[in-house]
């Protein structure tokens, strides 16, 4: 798309300089939502806009399967496409039905249909193969036969913890020794030592030498890549290194997994071609949300009000698109996709537009959920109000109509929380205060925005039917603050590391340097690290059997977190090529 390079462009990151080089400021960069991939632009010559509705050309060729309807901008196919399409869902289906004589060919299939992102398709078959494997894997009387095998034994813990099975981190015990290190012999094993890596994901709050086992097989990994491997080799291990499969999307990696995948019995064919399938309807899917979703976006006139807000509703969609990976789920994408909108807009009130004294308003009236609070506010809030009220009572609504049960309360109460966070950093801004680094990063979870897309995501599933299923999301808060200290951390790593403001950003890394004076940039960076790990140990542990949620939500909110790096990893020149590879390979762009 001809506009595309533009669109990125307007992502880089823009600062707010200090008034004072002695003593670190809280600057508008701080406030980054979940759908700010950059800080708020506030001069038009940087303002860039990608609006899909002037350019919805975003189709792929034609393939041989296709016909192409210009008038409604998306691409539909054939009979025989759908016919060919059932026959080898039906035969993958048998595939899986039939695996089991072999426990590792199973566990191999079932880690292959995960890897090229179509397990959503499968999941009965999938449930079945991996609780045969939960119960043959922890039968104590087989147990010495079944740790043998490094990459068995972590293919097994880390499809089954993927699972929600509990399965202890003690099954490596065989091929340690203290502290992590893996025993001599294994050494260039690489099948086993990738599988060990990607096991090591899953590590939960108090597994330390699993994590240290981990780190150890990417140590001996790195030596092999330059030492024996060969180059195909060397890329495949790279490949593990870079993107293990619990922290990526599927669909971004798996083009990568294409490359290596030699499946048994004919199963690799049939699988590359059941998934480019899916992946040629999940695009033309894709692509009709967004021309959707642009028209609401043109209807509601926020864009037209608020000229210096982003204008930006492909980069808000692409959440929901990586965190509901189920084409079924399409009205489920469209309809998340309005309150990240709107964190986005909000959060360009609260950095460009409003004055403290506006916003403090402006978040009274959204706690009272009342029009009438709304008097005395500009007219540029009054119709964002409008716009937030109308928005979350249509949710609501449709959410009643399908489920039973209206969840607007809650929906009001977490946008209540956004808009409270947003005027205590607001505030800190106001009077250049550095708070503590905890402190921080507490109100920097809610502000993130994460806490209001999970609330709709879990109402919009049809999680909460009653008023004590309803409270279900917010008695369980830990999975939605892990998710949100991702997001938040990485966003501020990624900002100190490609802004070279040599931590004046505002950020984790700001507020930890002023609280330990002498810290240098590297200590802080590393204090962020270790805490995006702790999070997502947290978040792993919430992900375990028995929980509250449905899978789907678990892997809403799992995907979620791994959408982060894209949404961060800046290279040299403060572009996001990962993020901007993901968007082309999604949309066909």
């Amino acid at each position: 798309m001809a506009n595309l390079h533009m669109y990125f462009a307007s992502l880089s990151p823009v600062t707010v300089s200090n008034t004072n080089n002695n003593i670190p400021q809280m600057t508008k960069t701080t406030r980054t939502p979940i759908t700010s991939m950059a800080t708020t632009t506030t001069t038009n010559n940087n303002h860039h806009k990608w609006q899909i509705t002037q350019d919805l050309t975003l189709i792929s060729t034609p393939s041989k399967h296709r016909h192409y309807i210009a008038k409604d901008n998306y691409t539909t196919f054939s009979d025989e496409f759908y016919i060919a399409h059932a026959q080898k869902m039906s035969d993958m289906m048998c595939t899986l039905l039939k695996v089991g004589e072999d426990p590792l060919e199973g566990l191999m299939l079932v880690d292959a249909v995960q890897r090229f992102g179509i397990d959503y398709h499968f999941q009965n078959e999938i449930d079945a193969i991996l609780e045969r494997q939960y119960v043959n894997f922890t039968d104590s009387s087989s147990r010495e036969q079944n740790y043998q095998d490094l990459f068995y034994v972590s293919l097994s813990f880390r499809l089954l913890r993927q699972q929600g099975y509990y399965v202890p981190a003690d099954v490596f015990d065989n091929f340690t020794s203290n502290g992590g290190k893996i025993k001599q012999k294994l050494e260039k094993d690489m099948r086993g030592l990738m599988e060990l890596y990607e096991a090591s994901q899953l590590s939960i709050e108090g597994e330390d030498a699993l994590e240290e086992a981990g780190n150890f097989s990417s140590q001996l990994l790195n030596a092999m890549m330059h030492t024996s491997l060969s180059c195909s080799d060397a890329r495949v291990a790279s490949n593990t290194l870079k993107h293990p499969y619990h922290k990526s999307l599927a669909k971004f990696t798996a083009k990568n997994f294409v490359r290596y995948y030699n499946g048994a019995n004919g199963s690799k064919n049939a699988l590359q071609e059941l998934a480019k399938m899916e992946f040629d309807m999940s695009q033309s899917i894709h692509v009709k949300e967004l021309v959707e979703i642009s028209r609401w976006w043109k209807d509601i006139g926020l864009a037209e009000e608020l000229k210096l807000a982003r204008d930006q509703p492909l980069k808000w969609y692409t959440w929901p698109m990586a965190a509901l990976s189920d084409p079924s789920l399409s009205k489920q994408r469209i309809e998340l996709t309005k309150p990240i909108s709107l964190i986005y807009i909000i959060d360009d009130i609260f950095d460009v537009y409003g004055t403290l004294d506006e916003l403090t308003l402006f978040t009274q009236a959204v706690n009272r959920w009342d029009f009438a609070a709304t008097e005395q506010l500009p007219d540029y809030m009054k119709i964002c109000f409008k716009v937030l009220y109308d928005t979350t009572n249509e949710i609501g609504h449709n959410v009643y109509k399908e489920y039973g049960w209206n969840p607007v309360d809650s929906l009001q109460k977490a946008w209540a929380a956004l808009f409270d966070a947003f005027l205590v950093e607001a505030k800190w801004f106001a009077s250049g205060h550095v708070p503590k680094a905890d402190e921080y990063l507490k109100n920097g979870i809610v502000s993130s925005g994460i806490h209001v897309v999970l609330v709709h995501l879990f109402f919009l599933l049809g999680e909460g039917t009653n008023r004590e299923s309803a409270n279900i999301v917010n008695d369980n808060t830990e999975i939605i603050s892990s998710v949100a200290s991702i997001l938040r951390l990485w966003d501020d790593l990624g900002s100190a590391k490609n802004e070279n403001q040599d931590g004046h950003d505002g950020s984790y890394i700001t507020c930890y340097m002023n609280e330990h004076q002498g810290s240098s940039m590297e200590v802080a960076r590393q204090e962020v690290i270790k805490k995006i790990t702790e999070a997502w140990r947290r978040l792993n542990k919430e992900c375990l059997s028995p929980n509250p949620f449905s899978r789907t939500f678990l892997k809403g909110s799992l995907n979620l977190a791994r959408m982060v790096p894209l949404m961060y990893s800046y290279d040299e020149n403060q572009g996001l090529p990962d993020l901007e590879e993901h968007i082309k390979l999604m949309l066909a762009i």
